[in-house]
């Protein structure tokens, strides 16, 4: 395995460690993934506190403005500045006045989010939010989705040092894998994904979001919210992600795992492999 960048080795915390193989015992350091409140603040004003893996911040605030509905386009964000500091690091942003003015309007507090996608939301219309369906998106074989899947898994580095981390990835319309994001947080890793496509000025509806975890509601509801239609995950989805894929029309294939897969919604974007 090549060697980490000096970037990827912020969201990494050596520790002295005991491994033990049967009897045998030995004393060494492993490095372990680092979890940090990040508090994301728009025009002096805090929203959220995330506990989340000190990396790819720029991509994290973006991503999760976008997929949150707080920002419609990139454009809006003016300025983006992660500040470290002694209790946690603060990701402070200039968003444009009438989006600010919006989020006022229904700020809530969504401490420890990582936990939870509903965690502090105050009433019912915020908690389940209904984007409009999904226009589009690039059919797929299942063999390109388990490539896919392998390709993704090979391209975590966080988690081969550390075994802890989520990861998700975008893979092309040929399927191809070029973009992954890994975080602490399944959703974290998602909205890091979707904020690296928004600054590349990526096709959110050419192509298919991977992810490492189960596929929860607000997994289908980020999607669904960037117009990606098609979102396929190594473990299985909740009864409210299902229902919330058939009505947004976003493919949604889950249990990813040794050559099988399971559809639950919307199975036109899922051609028969060419060996089948």
């Amino acid at each position: 395995m090549n060697a980490i960048s000096d970037e990827e080795r912020t969201a990494l915390v050596p520790v002295s460690v005991e491994k033990w193989d049967a009897d045998r015992r030995e004393f060494c350091e492993d490095d372990v993934a680092e979890e940090v409140p990040i508090a994301l603040e728009y025009n002096g004003i805090s929203h959220a506190v995330m506990l989340a893996s000190p990396y790819d911040l720029e991509d994290f605030a973006l991503g999760f403005s976008l997929s949150e509905g707080i920002l419609k386009d990139k454009s809006e964000l003016y300025e983006c500045e992660v500040v470290p500091g002694c209790e946690g690091i603060q990701v402070q942003m200039q968003i444009a006045t009438e989006r600010f003015v919006t989020l006022k309007d229904k700020r809530r507090n969504l401490t420890g989010r990582t936990g939870c996608g509903l965690c502090g939301a105050e009433t019912l219309a915020q908690a389940v939010r209904h984007p409009g369906a999904v226009a589009g998106s690039t059919p797929f074989s299942g063999e390109q989705i388990h490539a896919g899947m392998k390709a993704m898994q090979a391209k975590q580095r966080l988690q081969r040092y550390t075994g802890a981390t989520h990861a998700a990835a975008w893979m092309n319309a040929d399927g191809s894998i070029d973009l992954v994001r890994e975080d602490i947080g399944r959703h974290n890793a998602l909205d890091k994904l979707i904020g690296a496509m928004a600054n590349e000025k990526r096709d959110f509806g050419n192509g298919a979001a991977l992810i490492t975890s189960r596929a929860s509601y607000e997994m289908v509801q980020k999607s669904a919210t960037m117009g990606i239609g098609f979102l396929a995950a190594i473990s299985a989805p909740t009864s409210l992600a299902i229902q919330l894929a058939k009505e947004a029309n976003v493919t949604l294939v889950g249990f990813i795992r040794n050559n099988s897969h399971v559809v639950y919604a919307q199975s036109h974007r899922l051609m028969r492999d060419k060996t089948k």
